[in-house]
């Protein structure tokens, strides 16, 4: 690897001392793209049900990058030949992996741009740079892709283990103060080894995928999908929704330049110009914030109350169950608001509506986890397991959930 001309380390709070593999990899953690991490929440609007999740996509991306350091130094180590060329692209493909994220992480994907997801935008973004940093990227993004015909390196990127994961279970446990998440993100690292150019675990690190499972299967029950978290980022995408309606018929809202811009335009793949990558890329979770602050006192009913609630944390009620909950009684709720307040349907749609939380720790219809048997025989990991059915964590759990105000929630209007 090119060394750098000063020894640069990052002090991280899950595992230390984190270095920089290379110059270039240094000069794209510079970048004002990758810079702009440091303002995006990593669990969104989570903070408001664990306070110490104020943690960022900037501290996950570099925590990724140092499990592939040591990913990679394990898999060597073991006769897994891996090219200079390919270790640093590794480095940028990981490091890179969650560019793409909007204000709040996921809330925009469904808000201000429309049929793109994150990943997509990462892309776009490393692309953008590629051409920025003279094609020294496209090894990485070929990877990234799953394009490369090595395919073990693209699963240390995006699989089942992959560096992803293993990073941000273990930091968002140890942020939101939720131990049942807490996985040996280094013992798992220590476990890889690859074999038929797949990624596999070695027979005796099955306890440790063991417990990375029900890790991941607790956090998403008792973390990323808790029903007050959730509440939030609904409510969020609804502010902006709203926003953009009002915006499109007229209203001029005061926000940021760039907030406005998406207000104003439906952002689709097929406009995702440069022009608009470097407007998206100066959005962060601030303008959504300063946004909402304006918006408080706004006269809209909708607009208004939905920031209000967000701001102050006076979020709507939540009802979880099993089966859907029937259209008479959603119908009910909405009819009850339109009436106390003169609102229409369309704005008591606003603060009553449902949802489903799916919820799967494992699949095992496309890239499973493999365990190498001494005897040097792969078989899926569910199917080793001797302590736990893991073949129940693949299946998937879905509930559904019904939100609506709370009394005295709710402001009449000005």
């Amino acid at each position: 690897m090119k060394t750098l001309t000063k020894h640069k380390i990052i002090n991280d709070p899950i595992y230390g001392f984190i270095t920089m593999p290379s110059k270039l990899v240094f000069d794209l953690i510079e970048h004002k793209y990758f810079q702009r991490l440091r303002r995006i929440s990593q669990m969104g609007f989570s903070y408001i049900v664990y306070p110490g999740a104020h943690h960022t996509r900037f501290h996950h991306a570099l925590g990724a990058m140092f499990l592939m350091q040591k990913a990679v130094q394990v898999l060597q180590s073991k006769g897994v030949a891996i090219s200079i060329k390919e270790e640093e692209a590794l480095y940028i493909a990981i490091l890179l992996h969650d560019i793409g994220h909007g204000p709040f992480s996921h809330a925009m994907e469904n808000s201000i741009v429309e049929n793109i997801s994150h990943e997509q935008i990462s892309l776009l973004f490393m692309e953008n740079l590629n051409q920025k940093f003279n094609k020294q990227l496209t090894l990485a993004i070929k990877i990234f892709k799953d394009e490369h015909p090595r395919k073990f390196l693209h699963q240390l990127v995006s699989g089942q283990l992959d560096m992803d994961r293993l990073d941000y279970l273990k930091r968002d446990s140890f942020y939101t103060g939720v131990p049942e998440g807490t996985v040996n993100a280094q013992r798992l690292v220590t476990m890889l080894n690859v074999k038929d150019d797949k990624l596999v675990v070695e027979e005796k690190g099955i306890y440790s995928v063991e417990n990375f499972l029900v890790a991941r299967r607790l956090m998403y029950w008792q973390v990323y999908l808790h029903k007050t978290g959730i509440v939030a980022e609904q409510l969020l995408v609804r502010v902006l929704k709203r926003a953009k309606q009002l915006t499109a018929q007229g209203v001029n809202l005061p926000a940021s330049d760039n907030l406005t811009f998406f207000l104003k335009n439906t952002i689709n793949l097929n406009v995702f110009s440069d022009e608009v990558l470097e407007k998206f890329s100066s959005l962060d979770d601030y303008d959504i914030i300063s946004g909402m602050k304006m918006w408080a006192g706004n006269d809209d009913f909708v607009l208004g109350n939905l920031s209000r609630m967000l701001l102050n944390r006076d979020l709507l009620k939540v009802k979880v169950k099993s089966e859907p909950f029937t259209t008479a009684k959603v119908k009910e709720k909405r009819s009850k608001l339109e009436k106390k307040y003169h609102i229409s349907e369309d704005e008591a749609s606003f603060f009553v509506f449902t949802g489903k939380l799916e919820n799967q720790a494992y699949s095992m219809e496309k890239d499973t986890i493999n365990l190498l048997k001494k005897s040097g025989k792969v078989i899926d990991v569910a199917k080793a397991s001797d302590q736990l059915n893991l073949e129940a964590l693949s299946k998937s759990v879905v509930k559904y959930y019904l939100c609506y105000p709370k009394n005295n929630t709710i402001s009449h209007r000005g």
